[in-house]
This record gives structure tokens, sequence and C-alpha cells, in this order.
């Protein structure tokens, strides 16, 4: 699954898993509650470590890049020096989404 993918699912199960919290407290329905409670909690905790690794997988990019415009740099490899920037970019896009 995709990153956005993952991100949209998890907040549909967060928001799905709320709304039947809600819904099981109103009428009395401890078990909806309860499976509610659970499924947001799970959503939840899926969707935060989907933004742990969307980071992660963003720092790396950045730090690749910022070595390939170094080595690029000293090496006069002007391709190399490019992508190291597009790399970098690409990281702190990762990191801020």
């Amino acid at each position: 699954m995709s990153n956005i993918s993952e991100k949209v699912s998890n907040t549909a199960n967060s928001y799905i898993g709320g709304a039947k919290q809600t819904i099981g407290q109103t009428i009395g329905n401890t078990n909806l509650a309860a499976s509610g409670a659970q499924q947001k909690a799970q959503a939840d905790a899926a969707q935060k470590a989907a933004e742990a690794k969307i980071h992660a997988e963003g720092l790396g990019n950045k730090v690749q890049g910022e070595i390939q415009q170094n080595v690029g740099s000293m090496t006069g490899d002007t391709t190399m020096e490019a992508r190291g920037h597009a790399n970098e970019i690409k990281g702190d896009m990762q990191r801020n989404v």
C-alpha cells in the first residue's frame, strides 16, 4: 500500500472507530463502544507508525542527497551534485508531509 493510501485508510478507520464508539456509548451498547475504541486506537497507532516510516525515509533521502552533493562538488561531477540536490529536496518534502 502506498504511503498516501495508507494514511487515508488509517484516517478513515480512526473516524469510523470513533463514530462506532460514540454511537455505542450513546445507545448503551458496550460491545459496539469497545469495538469502536479498539478500531480507533489501532488506526491511530498505524497512522503514527506510517508517519514515522515516511519521516525516516525522508531523513535518509536528505542525508543521501547531502552526501551526493558534497561528493559531486569535490569531484566536479555536476550530475551527481544535481542528483544530490534533488534527493535532499525529496527528503525535505517527505519529512514535511
